[in-house]
């Protein structure tokens, strides 16, 4: 396995889970760790690496890293998911898992009756809002503009529902903090030039994620968006390179999503490579 930051990608991001099977809830960072520590047991080598390069030649599949390391192997497994676009303001980084959650579905409950912030004019903003309204006191959307690129459907739900307000041309500009926890934001109407401080013990930043996929674009095995495209057995269109998780292009990215496609492209590497000796 090589890895190029922690153990978990966006579970050590998650106070809480609750929707991981035959558990009631469970901290993200200690799930990461437990599902770690399975992996080492079975004699699984971890290396800190980033990968720079994947390339084919022949039979193999050549890894490139960072360090300058290189790994040869048969098959290769993508799962290294995605990257969320972040407000890049003071105070936001250090808050990650602190009040700034970029999951609703897998945060909200810790905000029932409590105030939050939704960053973002899109679908997942709009969409997001609607299933946070159900937990939060109230929800406040802030666009950057007066252009909102959401459905107009969706639209239509927002405006109707008490709960939540729509703000535009609201630009954030830097986390409130108290007590080492999310207290609101300071945020630029853009209109005015006033410098407003809205108050919320959540803030939700659906302003768009990103796929790594940079390694392997050159393989045309991602779609415009840069996910890749995976088949049912998860295989790609390149023979013995393999997706898993927020990686690909799918319709519901959540834990158990992700290790549905790890199971699913593990026996279809081993199968491929079995194959490959025949």
């Amino acid at each position: 396995v090589l890895e190029s930051f922690a153990p978990g990608g966006k579970l050590i991001k998650t106070f809480e889970l609750e929707n991981w099977p035959g558990i009631k809830n469970v901290n993200g960072s200690v799930l990461a760790y437990d599902i770690y520590e399975q992996a080492m047991a079975l004699g699984t080598v971890y290396l800190y690496e980033k990968v720079t390069a994947l390339t084919v030649e022949g039979e193999l599949r050549r890894v490139r890293c960072e360090s300058g390391a290189e790994f040869t192997a048969t098959a290769v497994i993508v799962a290294t998911g995605t990257v969320e676009r972040l407000l890049n303001i003071p105070g936001e980084q250090e808050m990650i898992g602190r009040g700034i959650s970029f999951c609703a579905v897998c945060d909200a409950a810790f905000y029932r009756n409590k105030p939050v912030i939704i960053v973002g004019a899109g679908n997942a903003a709009f969409e997001e809002s609607l299933y946070l309204a159900e937990f939060a006191s109230k929800v406040t959307i802030l666009a950057r503009r007066d252009v909102i690129s959401a459905e107009q459907i969706t639209q239509d739900k927002v405006a109707r529902h008490p709960k939540i307000e729509v703000l535009t041309w609201r630009v954030p500009q830097e986390v409130l903090i108290e007590n080492e926890r999310v207290a609101g934001l300071k945020v630029l109407h853009k209109e005015t030039g006033v410098i407003e401080s809205m108050w919320a013990k959540g803030v939700f930043p659906y302003i768009g994620a990103d796929p790594v996929t940079d390694f392997c674009k050159d393989l045309g095995i991602t779609n415009a968006k840069g996910y890749l495209v995976v088949n049912n057995d998860m295989s790609t269109s390149v023979a013995g390179v393999y997706g898993a998780g927020d990686v690909c292009d799918k319709v519901l990215r959540q834990v158990v999503t992700a290790t549905n496609d790890g199971a699913i492209a593990a026996q279809s590497a081993l199968h491929y490579i079995r194959n490959q000796g025949e």
